[in-house]
Protein backbone atom coordinates (compact mmCIF):
# COMPACT_ATOMS: atom_id res chain seq x y z
CA UNK A 1 0.00 0.00 0.00
CA UNK A 2 1.25 3.47 -0.85
CA UNK A 3 1.98 5.77 1.84
CA UNK A 4 -0.52 9.12 1.61
CA UNK A 5 1.96 11.93 1.27
CA UNK A 6 -0.67 14.14 2.10
CA UNK A 7 -0.55 12.59 5.96
CA UNK A 8 3.04 11.50 6.87
CA UNK A 9 2.24 10.36 10.14
CA UNK A 10 -1.57 9.89 10.11
CA UNK A 11 -4.67 11.92 10.34
CA UNK A 12 -5.74 13.68 12.96
CA UNK A 13 -7.92 11.75 14.97
CA UNK A 14 -9.65 13.10 18.14
CA UNK A 15 -9.33 9.97 20.30
CA UNK A 16 -10.63 9.78 23.94
CA UNK A 17 -9.72 11.93 27.05
CA UNK A 18 -6.46 12.23 27.93
CA UNK A 19 -4.45 11.33 31.03
CA UNK A 20 -2.77 13.89 32.53
CA UNK A 21 0.50 12.00 31.43
CA UNK A 22 -0.50 12.29 27.34
CA UNK A 23 -1.38 15.90 28.32
CA UNK A 24 2.38 16.43 29.63
CA UNK A 25 3.63 14.79 26.56
CA UNK A 26 1.80 16.80 24.08
CA UNK A 27 3.04 19.61 25.69
CA UNK A 28 6.28 18.09 25.22
CA UNK A 29 5.89 17.79 21.72
CA UNK A 30 4.92 21.44 21.50
CA UNK A 31 8.25 22.79 23.40
CA UNK A 32 10.32 20.75 20.78
CA UNK A 33 8.64 21.71 18.00
CA UNK A 34 10.78 24.89 17.02
CA UNK A 35 14.00 23.13 17.16
CA UNK A 36 12.16 19.73 14.99
CA UNK A 37 11.20 22.39 12.20
CA UNK A 38 14.71 24.27 12.35
CA UNK A 39 16.55 20.55 11.56
CA UNK A 40 14.11 19.74 9.29
CA UNK A 41 14.65 22.90 6.81
CA UNK A 42 18.60 22.99 7.93
CA UNK A 43 20.84 23.51 4.76
CA UNK A 44 18.10 23.67 2.71
CA UNK A 45 18.88 25.62 -0.49
CA UNK A 46 16.22 28.03 -1.85
CA UNK A 47 15.53 25.50 -4.44
CA UNK A 48 14.71 23.44 -1.84
CA UNK A 49 12.46 25.18 0.36
CA UNK A 50 10.69 25.73 -3.33
CA UNK A 51 10.06 22.42 -3.92
CA UNK A 52 6.35 21.28 -2.87
CA UNK A 53 6.03 18.03 -0.36
CA UNK A 54 3.95 16.35 -2.12
CA UNK A 55 2.40 16.81 -6.16
CA UNK A 56 -0.18 19.93 -5.79
CA UNK A 57 1.07 20.78 -2.48
CA UNK A 58 2.41 23.62 -0.72
CA UNK A 59 6.07 23.93 -0.93
CA UNK A 60 8.90 23.95 2.09
CA UNK A 61 8.52 27.53 2.64
CA UNK A 62 4.86 27.82 2.55
CA UNK A 63 4.46 25.37 5.41
CA UNK A 64 6.94 26.71 7.36
CA UNK A 65 5.37 29.90 7.11
CA UNK A 66 1.95 28.44 7.41
CA UNK A 67 3.69 26.82 10.94
CA UNK A 68 3.86 30.22 12.49
CA UNK A 69 0.33 31.55 11.09
CA UNK A 70 -1.68 28.48 12.23
CA UNK A 71 -0.06 28.63 15.55
CA UNK A 72 -0.47 32.64 15.86
CA UNK A 73 -4.05 32.11 15.35
CA UNK A 74 -4.41 29.39 17.86
CA UNK A 75 -2.14 30.40 20.63
CA UNK A 76 -4.89 33.61 20.62
CA UNK A 77 -7.47 31.39 20.48
CA UNK A 78 -6.32 29.84 23.51
CA UNK A 79 -6.09 33.10 25.49
CA UNK A 80 -9.44 34.19 24.28
CA UNK A 81 -10.92 30.78 25.60
CA UNK A 82 -8.85 31.54 29.28
CA UNK A 83 -10.07 34.95 29.20
CA UNK A 84 -13.73 34.83 28.51
CA UNK A 85 -16.31 32.75 28.68
CA UNK A 86 -16.62 30.79 25.02
CA UNK A 87 -15.60 33.14 22.87
CA UNK A 88 -16.49 33.01 18.78
CA UNK A 89 -13.35 33.05 17.28
CA UNK A 90 -12.78 33.50 13.72
CA UNK A 91 -11.91 30.88 10.60
CA UNK A 92 -8.37 30.31 9.54
CA UNK A 93 -7.83 30.44 5.82
CA UNK A 94 -4.46 28.69 5.96
CA UNK A 95 -5.11 27.25 2.45
CA UNK A 96 -5.17 31.26 1.06
CA UNK A 97 -2.83 32.29 3.10
CA UNK A 98 -0.07 30.03 2.00
CA UNK A 99 -0.64 31.17 -1.63
CA UNK A 100 -0.32 35.31 -0.60
CA UNK A 101 3.19 36.55 -1.46
CA UNK A 102 4.94 36.21 1.65
CA UNK A 103 4.38 32.99 2.10
CA UNK A 104 5.39 31.78 -1.87
CA UNK A 105 8.52 34.04 -1.33
CA UNK A 106 9.83 35.56 2.06
CA UNK A 107 12.74 33.99 3.61
CA UNK A 108 11.90 31.50 6.42
CA UNK A 109 14.22 32.77 8.99
CA UNK A 110 11.33 35.28 10.26
CA UNK A 111 8.64 32.53 10.69
CA UNK A 112 11.46 30.27 11.62
CA UNK A 113 11.44 32.84 14.92
CA UNK A 114 7.97 33.43 15.39
CA UNK A 115 7.35 29.80 15.47
CA UNK A 116 9.75 29.59 18.39
CA UNK A 117 9.23 32.46 20.26
CA UNK A 118 5.35 31.85 19.89
CA UNK A 119 5.80 28.47 20.89
CA UNK A 120 8.02 28.92 24.12
CA UNK A 121 5.20 31.32 25.08
CA UNK A 122 2.80 28.97 24.35
CA UNK A 123 4.04 26.17 26.01
CA UNK A 124 4.68 28.39 29.57
CA UNK A 125 1.33 29.18 29.34
CA UNK A 126 0.36 25.12 28.96
CA UNK A 127 2.30 24.33 31.55
CA UNK A 128 0.73 26.61 33.86
CA UNK A 129 -3.00 25.34 33.44
CA UNK A 130 -5.40 23.94 36.28
CA UNK A 131 -7.13 20.68 35.50
CA UNK A 132 -10.00 22.41 34.85
CA UNK A 133 -9.07 25.03 32.49
CA UNK A 134 -8.73 22.36 29.71
CA UNK A 135 -12.30 22.21 30.00
CA UNK A 136 -12.25 26.04 28.75
CA UNK A 137 -14.37 25.96 25.32
CA UNK A 138 -13.92 28.55 22.81
CA UNK A 139 -16.56 28.17 19.42
CA UNK A 140 -14.75 27.61 16.28
CA UNK A 141 -17.28 29.21 13.49
CA UNK A 142 -16.40 25.26 11.23
CA UNK A 143 -15.57 22.90 14.06
CA UNK A 144 -17.95 24.42 16.46
CA UNK A 145 -17.10 24.22 20.11
CA UNK A 146 -13.42 23.54 21.33
CA UNK A 147 -11.75 22.70 24.29
CA UNK A 148 -8.29 24.01 24.98
CA UNK A 149 -7.84 20.00 25.88
CA UNK A 150 -8.67 19.16 22.24
CA UNK A 151 -6.72 22.41 21.12
CA UNK A 152 -3.24 20.62 22.24
CA UNK A 153 -4.44 17.94 20.55
CA UNK A 154 -5.14 18.64 17.43
CA UNK A 155 -2.03 21.07 17.76
CA UNK A 156 0.90 18.74 18.76
CA UNK A 157 -0.28 16.89 15.48
CA UNK A 158 -0.01 19.77 13.94
CA UNK A 159 3.67 19.94 14.68
CA UNK A 160 4.37 16.44 13.92
CA UNK A 161 2.52 16.60 10.80
CA UNK A 162 4.14 19.28 8.93
CA UNK A 163 7.94 18.70 10.06
CA UNK A 164 6.89 15.13 8.84
CA UNK A 165 5.75 16.33 5.36
CA UNK A 166 9.70 18.14 5.37
CA UNK A 167 11.86 15.67 6.96
CA UNK A 168 9.45 12.92 4.62
CA UNK A 169 10.45 15.03 1.45
CA UNK A 170 14.28 15.36 2.70
CA UNK A 171 14.63 11.15 2.87
CA UNK A 172 12.65 10.92 -0.34
CA UNK A 173 15.31 13.15 -2.65
CA UNK A 174 18.19 12.23 -0.36
CA UNK A 175 18.59 15.66 0.59
CA UNK A 176 21.45 14.96 3.48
Amino acid sequence: MEKDLRYPIGKFERGATPTETQRSEWVAVMAEAPARLTAAVARLTPEMLDTPHRPGGWTVRQTVHHMADSHMHSFVRCKLALSEDEPLVTAFKGAIWAELPDAKSAPIGPSLAIFDGLQQRWVVMLRSLAAGDWERKFRHPEMGPMTLENLLALYQWHCRHHVAQITSLRERNNWK
